[in-house]
């Protein structure tokens, strides 16, 4: 392995968490201009929730397969630095749409783009930190994502009420060129110039081959359901709370963004960070362990989230919020390292793009798309209300989740023996 000194591994991890940061901050910041973009193209709750759900994570979870199959034989820093070239050109152009058709088109570039981020950064890091050090490790990764929370909500109050939602979009897309270029010339591909990158690209499994093995895993089907129905809820939940905000206590995108980006981050920075820290550190190498703590978060956050939709407290309901987010945050590290731990190594990136895609397109496609047209449905009824009760009748359903992270820790020990990982 090239240059694996502790040095370059920090170094590593803080592009690819800048760069993580950068490829998620759209997607929050779409959360707080939803309803300027209503207003602006005259859309319906239900348009916005099929642009900001199905239409995109269709194609950035279709698109995760192919680049995980060149992700596990083929030079992840390039597939890295190109993708978020082109999600930054693509996320700049979301200012010049004129109408729904031109803004979906344009955030589908975006999804394209996006695809090639995490799936080859999590197999990159995989090859440079140990089973002992990787929930840790995937845990500081993935603090680009309470980063681009924090910066998301914050730019995006802040730019969408000084110059517009569209200067907002130009102006969040433009630094991921940067990245891009950072990415290119600074970051080494483990396997170029050995001769195991040819090997790989002879010996890698066939696509057929690869869900042969991951779906005869019973700890993995379970793992991918509960990160599935986590997508579904969760997403259906979170991406429609700003607006819940707007509409059921009258903040402006400011307000909001400031809001957000404390609650959110805070409790997301928090939760990430000491959930992979807690992993590494009382659970390392008990896989069984670390999914009944994962389990155990997911109850909370569904407990969390109830409560957040019954109080008609602003502060109350942002204070349960923030620990919504800490609740649903601490389970990143345990259980993306567990799935790279269960995958054998000429898999993992593929192992990654499988659960993304099923994860993706059930939840992050269907859940804001479910609450969008629950609340309109409930309008009638509810009125401005109908999008407190549509998120309310979200809530319980991560206590499904939770089910399958716990049925997963019963079998997660004796399914890691024949790939020759022992507790």
């Amino acid at each position: 392995m090239r240059n694996s000194s502790p040095q370059y591994k920090r170094y590593l991890l803080a592009v690819l968490l800048l760069l993580l940061a950068f490829n998620l901050m759209d997607r929050f910041a779409l959360g707080v201009v939803l309803q300027a973009i209503k207003g602006d193209l005259a859309l319906s709750d239900t348009q916005l929730g099929f642009m900001s759900g199905i239409a995109f994570t269709l194609f950035y979870s279709v698109m995760g397969i192919p680049i995980a199959r060149w992700a596990d034989r083929g030079n992840r820093v390039t597939i890295i630095s190109l993708t978020a070239a082109l999600w930054s050109v693509a996320v700049s152009s979301c200012g010049l749409a004129a109408n729904f058709l031109q803004l979906l088109l344009i955030r589908v570039g975006v999804a394209v783009g996006e695809a090639g981020g995490v799936v080859p950064a999590f197999s990159l890091l995989s090859d440079y930190f140990d089973r002992t050090e990787r929930p840790r490790a995937l845990a500081i990764y993935q603090l680009g994502g309470p980063l681009s929370i924090i910066f998301g909500y914050l730019l995006a109050g802040w730019l969408n009420e000084l110059f517009g939602w569209r200067v907002m979009f130009m102006l969040l897309g433009a630094p991921g060129i940067l990245l891009a270029l950072l990415s290119r010339f600074t970051l080494k591909e483990p396997r170029t110039g050995a001769v195991g990158l040819d090997a790989r690209a002879i010996s890698q499994p066939s696509l057929a081959e690869v869900c042969k093995t991951l779906s005869a895993n019973s700890t993995f089907r379970h793992v991918l359901l509960s990160l599935s129905v986590t997508f579904f809820f969760m997403y259906g939940i979170l991406q429609w709370q700003p607006t819940f905000f707007v509409r059921s206590y009258g903040l402006s995108s400011r307000e909001i963004g400031a809001w957000f980006a404390a609650v959110y981050g805070a409790g997301s920075l928090l939760g990430t960070y000491l959930g992979g820290v807690w992993a590494s550190r009382y659970a390392a190498g008990n896989e069984r362990l670390q999914l009944q703590a994962v389990s155990i978060a997911m109850v909370g956050s569904s407990v969390l989230s109830t409560c957040t939709y019954l109080s008609t407290n602003l502060y109350l309901s942002f204070a349960l919020t923030g620990g919504l987010m800490f609740a649903q945050t601490a389970v990143n590290g345990p259980l993306y390292a567990t799935i790279q731990t269960l995958a054998p190594e000429r898999m993992r990136a593929m192992a990654t793009a499988v659960v993304l895609l099923f994860a993706n397109l059930i939840g992050m496609g269907l859940g804001p798309l479910a609450a969008g047209a629950l609340s309109d449905g409930l309008r009638p009824w509810a009125g401005e209300e109908s999008l407190r009760f549509a998120l309310l009748m979200l809530s319980p359903g991560l206590l499904w989740a939770a089910w399958h992270a716990w049925r997963a820790s019963h079998t997660v020990t004796q399914e890691l023996a024949p790939l020759g990982v022992r507790s």
